[in-house]
């Protein structure tokens, strides 16, 4: 059988896999993207019933397209990202071949390029680009043993409350998948504890604009680096309900049960931290920080926007702040689920070459790998802050596309003794 060959080979088609198709398409550079499900199939398959975007539809898109039927302040539901991302790569005829799942890539021997097994044959290819995004392999803490009763379940298995058995949910993990998750199944009638880390808390919107606006004029997504011990701190934002800013006071008052981070397990308790009340004040400063910098920089610069003094107050600590549970039975509590809402980790095994370091990292320079014709597209920080998110990937997609080109070019001059 003869061995299909490509210039680039982009593995997979989320939101990553399509804007790096676009940019290669612009560039006359022929390529195709490889997807093992369908288009954006994370957004369908891999997410809750009710998940929406975190960032309104006027910002979470790319540059060519809006989202048709949507007020520019609402937030999109899962099914609509997912159609938005197909029907963008049908509006330039994207070369994309769903249901083929990349098994290996590494080095040719003796030539450039890369030999690519695929679950349907083999593929070699001068690049290839990595595109499968930061949501690879779901990870939670081996603190529960497989052997408890208890249910446990990551929260891209999670669903919808009917999928879970009768009983209280512990939800750990406070980002936005965790509060979203918690707070939809307390809606629900379940008695629910919700385990909050550190995390940062921002305005889901102030004085009129976005938070997403605010992170623009204010510099936040251009930032080059995640200070150092930010890295992995949960994000507890969200778009649900028409989007509003999270308050884990307020969600202690509406009947969420909410205790520190998670520490251990023995015969049927789980354990927590003491220091509950210290993430949630240093959420609040947090919060209360970008209140501050949106205020300076509208006053610095003129901005008619109406002021919000009352977003600047703090309501009082609930009973759990103050009384909080260390220690808790399982089974007394009723608690039939764990849903552990605590990401998830890379996983290049497929991807035999010198370009990770010694904990399997990627090592790269805003996506161009120290391997010559591998490259990193939607990782968190591949160049910036916002190069996971919708908009970012984008951008980054568009400066690999440079780059690739530019090695094109280079492998394609011939010197005056080559020339006919």
């Amino acid at each position: 059988m003869a061995v299909e060959k490509v210039n680039t080979l982009v593995v997979g088609a989320g939101q990553a896999g399509v804007a790096m198709s676009e940019h290669l398409t612009k560039a006359g550079i022929p390529h195709l993207v490889l997807e093992r499900g369908r288009i954006a199939e994370r957004w369908r398959s891999e997410r809750w019933d009710s998940l929406v975007a975190n960032g309104p539809v006027w910002h979470d898109r790319f540059p060519g397209m809006e989202f048709a039927g949507f007020d520019p302040d609402e937030f999109a539901p899962k099914e609509m990202v997912a159609d938005y991302f197909k029907g963008y790569a049908e509006s330039f005829d994207a070369p994309i071949r769903c249901g083929v799942e990349v098994k290996k890539v590494e080095r040719l021997e003796g030539r450039e390029g890369f030999r690519v097994e695929t679950s349907e044959g083999v593929i070699e290819a001068a690049n290839v680009v990595a595109a499968t995004g930061p949501f690879q392999k779901p990870t939670y803490p081996q603190i529960v043993p497989a052997e408890a009763d208890v249910l446990q379940m990551h929260s891209n298995s999670y669903r919808n409350p009917s999928q879970l058995p009768q009983g209280a949910v512990l939800v750990v993990g406070a980002g936005s998948s965790g509060v979203q998750i918690a707070d939809e199944l307390r809606a629900s009638g379940r008695t629910v504890y919700l385990s909050v880390g550190a995390h940062d808390r921002p305005p889901r919107a102030y004085r009129g604009r976005d938070y997403c606006w605010w992170l623009g004029v204010l510099g936040k997504w251009d930032a080059p680096a995640p200070k150092p011990g930010t890295e992995h701190i949960a994000i507890a934002v969200s778009g649900a309900d028409g989007g509003k800013t999270i308050d884990f006071r307020r969600l202690a008052g509406e009947g969420l049960i909410l205790v520190g981070l998670t520490a251990g397990y023995e015969n049927g308790v789980m354990r927590f931290a003491p220091d509950l009340a210290d993430n949630i004040r240093r959420g609040d400063a947090n919060y209360l920080s970008v209140l501050r910098e949106a205020d300076a920089y509208a006053e610095r610069n003129g901005l008619d926007l109406p002021p919000e003094p009352q977003a600047h107050e703090i309501g009082p600590d609930p009973d759990c702040m103050t009384h909080p549970i260390l220690a808790l039975d399982l089974k007394q509590a009723g608690i039939t689920t764990i849903l552990w809402a605590t990401g998830y980790a890379l996983d290049f095994g497929w991807l035999k070459v010198e370009a990770f370091d010694d904990k399997g990292r990627p090592i790269h320079q805003r996506g161009v790998s120290p391997e010559r014709g591998i490259y990193f597209l939607g990782l968190p920080w591949l160049s910036r802050r916002g190069s996971s998110f919708i908009w970012g990937v984008w951008h980054d997609a568009r400066f690999i596309a440079d780059q690739i080109g530019i090695q094109r070019s280079y492998r394609a001059y011939k010197a005056p003794a080559e020339r006919p």
